[in-house]
């Protein structure tokens, strides 16, 4: 469902997503990509105490193949709509 994203990775090292969580999930996974191309994301954490952001950030880092370090939340820490960096 990301290939898009993955890809354009790939090539510039870096992609910046748009994401809408929703924590308290089962499993972390990718539910939807929305016309607005946010990404729905079901979170294996509760939120509190930056728990579902940290999972968020562990999700994202093992989806692109990088390190923790290497994404980051710009802006909606604490909410359920966030702008993502990943670099390599």
């Amino acid at each position: 469902m990301l290939e898009k994203y993955l890809n354009k990775f790939k090539q510039n090292k870096e992609v910046y997503l748009r994401i809408k969580a929703r924590p308290g999930a089962a499993k972390s996974e990718v539910k939807e990509i929305l016309e607005d191309e946010t990404i729905k994301v079901a979170i294996a954490a509760v939120p509190e105490k930056g728990k579902a952001n940290q999972e968020l950030i562990k999700f994202l880092a093992k989806t692109f193949a990088t390190d923790k370090n290497n994404v980051k939340i710009l802006s909606g820490k604490s909410d359920k709509i966030k702008l993502i960096k990943i670099i390599s």
